[in-house]
């Protein structure tokens, strides 16, 4: 139960190139991938994680095994954390940038398309946050994390207009 059928090195290896690459993978599949999860989305989590079980695991089937990728995988993920709150470049090249989707109520399309992001997804967003008409969106933002951030004519901010 407790014997590790592969040096403990081995699956310190494997969860970082494991990690590595999905994460790349998620990266690469866009924002939306990660901003609202769907049903698709959790099968698609389900999948991925019986996916790479063998290329974390190999044929160990141990506790200590399986407990050690699960620490590896913990202290990764804290690392890319720790990482990306201490380094802008870090931050942008792992979670991205906000990126325009509407300004002044022109809508960019190919944008829209490219971050697949559908019309009723903007319109949703624009109905959360009360605006009614596409031309009174100042600015419409595609969050690092998938959300859509809706900024009206309304909302300038800052001073007054006196």
């Amino acid at each position: 139960m407790f014997e590790m059928s592969m040096p403990w090195w081995e699956f310190v290896f494997r969860a970082v190139v494991v990690y590595v690459v999905l994460l790349a993978m998620i990266r690469m599949s866009g924002k939306r991938t990660m901003g609202q999860l769907t049903a698709f989305d959790m099968l698609l989590i389900v999948l991925l994680g019986n996916a790479v079980q063998n290329a974390l695991l190999g044929k160990d089937t141990s506790m200590t095994g399986g407990l050690l990728l699960a620490a590896t995988l913990i202290i990764l993920n804290w690392l890319v954390g720790f990482i990306t709150s201490r380094s802008k470049t870090a931050e942008r090249i792992l979670e991205g940038v906000p990126v325009v989707l509407v300004r002044n109520g022109h809508v960019y399309r190919d944008v829209l398309k490219r971050e697949l992001v559908n019309r009723d997804d903007l319109a949703k967003a624009m109905r959360e946050s009360g605006c009614s008409d596409i031309e009174r969106v100042r600015l419409a933002l595609l969050e690092t994390d998938g959300r859509i951030t809706i900024m009206t004519n309304e909302q300038k901010g800052g001073g007054s207009d006196d």
